[in-house]
């Protein structure tokens, strides 16, 4: 049943308990009894009416009852028709937009820094865990080379045109020498000139394959971990994510759901799909439980927007994780301002 025919069925008595019992359940994390919505309702009801009316909506798949003489508690749906058609939005308030506005107010030139200073922030104002999705530099490359630190350590540095350097920690295929390094980087240097990384990858993955001959094994080995370096693995310094331990500050019923969580946010693979997320949407996203794509093994619900260079591009994202109990009215514009005022200060920046 889709949302609008649900909005359709719900006449105002049944429409005002569900969302008593929505916002009662986000403020306080427990089921909702009948005798404590009797004191909220602007109708007087009694206990037995309001018991009647939940029982439908749970029919309706609206809400849930964890135990048979529990209250009740909204389903996944439940929560997504009330934050897509019910939910009151707040504006940012002064101290929370102060808190923002102080991070970004530093003139420090290292993107990185700045940008985990938001993360921080972000954190520390919703008391949910906080994601940002760093921009790719997409300067045109100048430079590439490996350097050995030991049998299961290397550095790959990266110098691009406009003069911006990255060094990366990497473990290198078994059996890498000092000889198939060098062949490795002079391999990448002969094509990497005035092209960007993204341009790199695609030439790359073209030019080992014609030219596989050319290289040894393991200098092929080495281009392809060191490429992945640079896309999107778990380790990539692009994700930056703080405030975990706030998830377990919160009156959570199932501590297992966020420990899967942690593990998610340790090893996931692939987080350019946290970016997919916010591109396939205008303005701030919300996913609820199975909906949240990258976390859905977790309950969790994900709250996240892009935000944009000066070309209006796309080329970031900040977000916020927690129970899906969030304070969505709250969390939903501090996000927006955040992703806004990343975008307009990354935007008087060169790359």
């Amino acid at each position: 049943m889709d949302q609008n025919t649900l909005l359709q069925d719900l006449n105002d008595r049944s429409r005002e308990i569900f969302r008593r019992v929505v916002e009662t359940y986000l403020e306080t994390g427990e089921p909702v009894g009948s005798r404590t919505l009797t004191r909220a309702l602007s109708e007087k009801l009694s206990a037995a009416t309001v018991r009647n009316v939940m029982q439908d909506l749970e029919l309706m798949g609206l809400l849930d009852s964890p135990h048979v003489s529990a209250g009740r508690m909204p389903s996944q749906q439940g929560l997504r028709l009330f934050v897509d058609a019910m939910m009151e939005v707040d504006t940012v308030n002064t101290t929370d937009r102060a808190a923002i506005d102080q991070t970004l107010g530093n003139d420090d030139p290292d993107t990185g820094v700045l940008l985990d200073r938001v993360s921080t922030a972000l954190s520390s104002i919703t008391r949910g865990a906080s994601l940002v999705l760093m921009p790719k530099h997409e300067a045109p490359i100048r430079h590439i080379e490996f350097v050995s630190l030991g049998v299961d350590r290397a550095l790959v540095v990266l110098v691009f045109a406009d003069g911006h350097v990255e060094n990366r920690l990497f473990t290198p295929p078994v059996g890498q020498t000092p000889s198939s390094m060098r062949e490795a980087g002079n391999f990448l240097n002969a094509m990497a000139e005035g092209r960007t990384l993204s341009e790199l990858r695609g030439h790359i993955a073209r030019e080992i394959a014609a030219r596989r001959q050319e290289l040894d094994v393991l200098a092929a080995e080495l281009v392809q971990s060191g490429m992945a370096l640079w896309d999107t693995e778990s380790s990539d310094p692009r994700l930056i994510v703080r405030g975990r331990a706030n998830l377990l500050d919160q009156e959570v019923a199932d501590l297992d759901r966020i420990r899967v969580l942690f593990d998610d946010l340790e090893r996931k693979r692939d987080i350019v799909e946290f970016l997919e997320l916010a591109e396939k949407g205008d303005g701030v996203r919300i996913f609820i439980g199975s909906e949240n794509k990258l976390f859905s093994l977790s309950g969790s619900a994900l709250v996240v927007s892009p935000y944009m260079n000066a070309d209006r591009k796309i080329v970031g994202a900040v977000g916020v994780i927690g129970p899906t109990r969030l304070n969505y009215g709250r969390i939903v514009p501090i996000v927006d301002y955040t992703a806004q005022l990343v975008g307009r200060v990354l935007s008087g920046r060169k790359g």
